[in-house]
């Protein structure tokens, strides 16, 4: 089922291909994220890749029971989206023989799937409200909070310390 295609007649049908779509995203983070953890080399960064792989496991589970409180069982949609950041990330990775840069160049990494995510979530919960789901926009909410805070620790990493070696 594409975005635009006749598939998706109703906002239910765009908010179910929608919760497929972050769904794909957070399992291919799940194996995505321990590889992240691997290359760096600053500690916080390692910790931090480490921490959110077990949020996003949390993540995963959440999706499942909004799922199944639609009344369909999980499935997920190829997310080109989530596939080329992951993509990109590990092209660079491989290109970058600094590893203090490496480390800037993982956050920057981790910080486009964060927003990527936080794209999804917000409109799903958006969603969610306008389709009266207020129990569905409280789960997709928690997430949302959490790949926001995310996004606020690897920026404050990331400003505090680890671009700061890179440029040195």
């Amino acid at each position: 089922m594409g975005l635009f295609t006749k598939d998706i007649k109703t906002m239910n049908d765009l908010f179910v291909h929608q919760l497929q779509d972050i769904y794909y995203a957070e399992n291919q983070l799940i194996k995505a994220l321990p590889k992240m953890a691997d290359k760096a080399t600053d500690q916080q960064l390692k910790q931090g890749f480490l921490t959110h792989l077990d949020e996003t496991r949390t993540h995963v589970k959440r999706l499942e029971q909004v799922f199944e409180m639609q009344g369909i069982a999980p499935k997920a949609v190829d997310c080109p989206a989530i596939d080329g950041i992951i993509e990109e990330a590990e092209e660079v990775a491989g290109e970058v023989a600094d590893k203090t840069v490496l480390d800037a160049a993982l956050i920057n990494a981790g910080q486009a799937a964060e927003h990527y995510e936080i794209t999804r979530y917000g409109s799903l919960v958006a969603w969610a409200k306008q389709l009266g789901r207020s129990d569905c926009a409280t789960l997709l909410q928690k997430t949302l909070d959490e790949e926001k805070a995310t996004d606020m620790k690897l920026t404050k990493l990331a400003e505090t310390s680890v671009n700061l070696r890179a440029a040195s």
